[in-house]
């Protein structure tokens, strides 16, 4: 077959298939977010094998694995992909997203570090002005590489808080805030004063026992461990836990310390037995973004997601909001 005759028979409906089967490693999950049948998917996968000469998906264990193939054919369709969204997608950004209507999922990467509020808000908010779109919000760990997910499109928007954000994804400050202490009213460093000759000294910070979220992705130490390297320090951290919403409570019931933004602390001072108070290592200001790729820049319902979560960071910054039927705050520990 010639190259012209092989070019004949792909079109950017295939394309798409390419991009989305490979990027779920399965046809049942391509068929849901393709909204379209097995079958349909089926039939074009062995298209694409046919025009590949590979079978870009093999049986692994109990799942499906991509072929080196198929790996490698995965940023090519991407940028395909986002080359026709910038030549087509102007006129879907002109009309505009009528989120009234919309019947899409939104997929965001995130974690709790923000604000405790920032995600029950972020979802009310989602549901009031567009009640027929699905939200999933996927915890960003270690176990994710959040670069991929945003140019594969498993992913639409990423939030969190680096010191130096990734410099090849489109980027939207949200918030920056001070970094303080979390400690218990118990905490001897608590009923020191702020300045002076007793006051919280460095090596007393250092030597306190920690408790810390994990870091954001492989190979990383997070933002806190990172600046203190770069000072040639390193604190003593006792507990790691994923569950950052958790943490105020349990440096409440002990003398853990948590290092993190203002914002966030403040939420729980006056829920839990516990203070903020000045760190003695000084700390550039604490950023948060959200971060995505050239493949949604252009998208109109992308760009709409985006203004939501500046809109509902922009009311955590004026007012605490309401939690609907709240209850009353754990007991804490004696």
């Amino acid at each position: 077959m010639t190259q012209s005759a092989l070019f004949d028979k792909i079109d950017l409906s295939l394309i798409r298939v390419l991009h989305t089967v490979i990027s779920e490693c399965s046809v049942s999950r391509a068929a849901i977010r393709l909204q379209t049948s097995q079958p349909a998917v089926s039939a074009q996968l062995r298209r694409l094998r046919e025009l590949t000469g590979d079978p870009l998906l093999v049986r692994s264990g109990q799942g499906m694995a991509p072929t080196d193939v198929a790996l490698n054919l995965l940023a090519p369709a991407a940028a395909i992909l986002q080359h026709a969204q910038s030549m087509f997608g102007h006129k879907s950004a002109v009309r505009g997203f009528d989120a009234a209507k919309a019947e899409l999922t939104f997929r965001i990467a995130t974690t709790d570090y923000l604000d405790p509020f920032f995600l029950p808000e972020l979802t009310l908010h989602l549901r009031r002005l567009a009640p027929l779109v699905k939200v999933e919000v996927v915890q960003l760990t270690t176990d994710l590489d959040y670069r991929r997910s945003l140019a594969s499109g498993d992913i639409d928007l990423v939030i969190g808080n680096w010191l130096a954000p990734s410099d090849e994804l489109h980027l939207g400050r949200l918030l920056t805030d001070e970094v303080v202490c979390l400690v218990s009213e118990d905490h001897p460093a608590a009923r020191l004063p702020k300045e002076g000759k007793r006051a919280w000294t460095v090596a007393q910070y250092l030597d306190a026992e920690h408790i810390v979220p994990p870091p954001l992705h492989p190979g990383a130490l997070g933002i806190i461990e990172e600046h203190l390297a770069k000072k040639g320090l390193e604190r003593r951290i006792v507990v790691r836990s994923p569950h950052f919403s958790q943490l105020p409570y349990m440096v409440a019931g002990s003398l853990l310390v948590l290092t993190t933004s203002k914002r966030f602390c403040e939420r729980y001072v006056k829920q839990y037995r516990v203070k903020m108070i000045r760190c003695p290592v000084s700390f550039p200001a604490m950023n948060y973004y959200q971060l995505w790729h050239d493949l949604t820049h252009q998208s109109a319902a992308s760009r709409w997601l985006r203004e939501q979560v500046r809109e509902v960071v922009r009311g955590l910054q004026q007012v605490r909001p309401p939690l609907r039927n709240e209850a009353s705050p754990p007991a804490m520990p004696h």
